[in-house]
């Protein structure tokens, strides 16, 4: 398989330049400026109505001056607001920040106040947890992770801001991460929150975030708006230039000669991590420790055949990590951190990956705590553009966390028992085997749970031509344990299963409540082109929220090109099938 530099954020993006670059920004410039001129004529017709309606019966007309600007900047801000599921938060919050300057009333300075202000808003909220009195280790642990998680999400929204500052013929290659980051903002919201145990700090927490919530939810609706719009000239989609030989036109010669015989030879590693002391490290740990500050393209750590028992975490300044092993079930990482233990479900994961462009091929990641642990994490994953090849994760509730952003997985094979693939990143599975196990005698099995709690995310967990079957252990007692495709953890909750294979083992019911009816309104769950005794849909559950007439039309729109905004996997020049099959 092939293993190569795609990281957006290091300095080698500005090599991207190439000999189509005046082609896209032609491409971008014309549909930024139709942006504009829509944005403007609207705010003008919106003025020019109001203007009259203002002057019916009036015979002198309003004087020029400030009071002019003002009233064009509210309209602006009525405009960009109207989108919005908090509006009047939306609408006091740009008219404070703007504070009737028409210079800040364009659309692209409207987008980025709102942004910023969603910053603000969540280092208010930090403040006010000084105050904060813990009475138990599980309140003060849950308020680290509450920390670092919020921390994060103002460095996205930082991010986001940077990203609007060019002028706009550049936001319609945007739109796409300006979504991913801000969804990643939510998520980061709601884990904190989640991460308290019940009772008054979590009530405290949850009312001090709840300005910022209804803000980042602001901040999303205005650029789904401006996806919406740009997505009518064609204009929303970034596409890698490349050569002949289809490599990203940025790659080095000698990343192209690794790629060009990639596909039955391993990478030259820059270290090698062997018990044996073969290499030169024995630990995982060890290696990512010994990682240069700063080092150019692609970081390869070769894992030889062994089982690591050790929490592996990488860390945010890790980018553009590749590591490889011998084999999924020869080089092994290993735990068993678990929630009854003490653990926090955010921290019993045995591997975590919170740097971008992380790449892992020929792993195994296990997390052995049992049934009885309740949840126990093998992998988590936070790091966008993060790339699965030929990897097992094996653990029981909660085996595989997909936080947050962008990820993909090929030919992977996922074991465990309830919501075993949940999170609230934007996901594929392809080409995936999902093995459902055998839980406790008072449990069901579930293989989602999907955290998508703001309808304007563009979350979700997709399988794709993906095989559902039964674990030995459980084939004897799969008639007396009911299973499901998936149970709604947020209120949006978003999973679409298709062209897979499902076997028998699911109930006819499908899809499973989380409590009573929560969500079974606001979710969305789909069903496309499956195969296998499972896959029958005339039994299927009756909610609002499952779409029972999901259509060729709709399952294209969960497709890698369009939902994963792909080209990031083309790069890697990974097997990877765009289309439906």
């Amino acid at each position: 398989m092939a293993f190569q530099d795609f990281d957006y954020l290091s300095e080698r993006r500005k090599a991207e330049r190439s000999r189509k670059l005046k082609k896209r920004i032609t491409i971008a410039v014309i549909s930024s400026l139709a942006l504009a001129a829509v944005v403007a004529a609207g705010v003008i017709a919106v003025v020019r109505s109001d203007h009259k309606d203002d002057n019916k019966g009036n015979s002198e007309a309003a004087p020029a001056g400030p009071s002019k600007q003002i009233s064009h900047s509210e309209k602006a801000i009525k405009m960009v607001c109207s989108s919005t599921d908090y509006q009047e938060t939306c609408k006091n919050t740009l008219a404070k920040a703007v504070k009737g300057d028409e210079s800040q009333a364009q659309p692209k300075d409207l987008m980025k106040l709102a942004i910023k202000a969603v910053g603000d808003e969540i280092t208010a909220a930090l403040n006010k947890t000084e105050k904060f009195k813990f009475e138990s280790p599980e309140e003060k642990g849950a308020f680290e992770d509450c920390k670092k998680l919020l921390e994060d999400a103002i460095e996205e929204l930082e991010l986001s801001t940077t990203s609007i500052n060019g002028d706009m013929k550049k936001l319609a290659s945007k739109t796409g991460d300006l979504n991913n980051w801000l969804s990643a903002v939510v998520s980061y919201q709601q884990t904190c929150i989640d991460g308290f145990p019940e009772g008054k700090l979590k009530s405290d927490m949850k009312k001090a975030l709840q300005m910022a919530d209804e803000l980042t939810s602001n901040s999303l609706a205005i650029i789904s708006q401006l996806s919406t719009f740009l997505s009518t000239l064609g204009g929303n989609r970034h596409l890698l230039s490349v050569d002949k030989d289809g490599f990203a036109s940025w790659m080095s010669s000698d990343e192209r000669r690794m790629l060009k015989g990639n596909q039955g030879e391993k990478p030259t590693p820059n270290v090698t991590v062997a018990k044996d002391g073969s290499g030169q490290f024995k630990t995982i740990n060890e290696a990512l420790n010994a990682i240069p500050a700063k080092y150019t393209g692609r970081y390869v750590i070769y894992v030889k055949e062994g089982v690591y028992d050790e929490s592996v975490l990488l860390t945010k300044k890790m980018v553009n990590i590749t590591m490889y092993g011998d084999g999924s079930q020869k080089s092994i990482v290993t735990g068993s951190k678990n929630f009854v233990d003490g653990v926090r479900t955010f921290q019993t994961a045995t591997f975590a990956v919170e740097a971008e462009g992380f790449m892992g091929q020929a792993m195994g990641f296990r997390n052995t705590a049992g049934p009885e642990k309740h949840q126990a994490v093998a992998v988590r994953v936070k790091g966008d553009r993060a790339i699965f090849l030929n990897c097992r994760f094996e653990g029981y509730q909660d085996t595989l966390y997909v936080q947050t952003h962008r990820q993909f997985y090929r030919s992977c094979v996922i074991a465990g028992t309830v919501d075993f693939i949940f999170g609230d990143a934007t996901s594929v599975f392809q080409n995936c085997l999902i093995v459902v196990r055998k839980p406790l005698d008072n449990q069901q099995n579930i293989v989602t749970a999907q955290g998508r709690y703001e309808r304007h995310e563009g979350t979700g967990i997709v399988l794709q031509n993906c095989h559902i079957q039964a674990d030995d252990k459980l084939v004897p007692a799969k008639a007396t344990i009911k299973n499901y495709l998936g149970r709604p953890w947020k209120e949006f909750s978003r999973t679409v299963i298709m062209e897979s294979e499902i076997d028998d083992l699911i109930h006819p019911d499908g899809w499973m409540p989380w409590d009573k009816d929560f969500a079974l309104k606001t979710l969305y769950y789909a069903e496309y082109n499956n195969k296998g005794p499972g896959a029958k849909l005339d039994a299927r559950v009756n909610w609002p929220g499952y779409k029972k007439n999901f259509k060729k039309a709709d399952a294209e729109k969960f497709t890698i090109g369009t939902f994963l905004e792909g080209d990031w996997i083309r790069a890697a020049n990974v097997p990877v099938h765009f289309g439906l099959f």
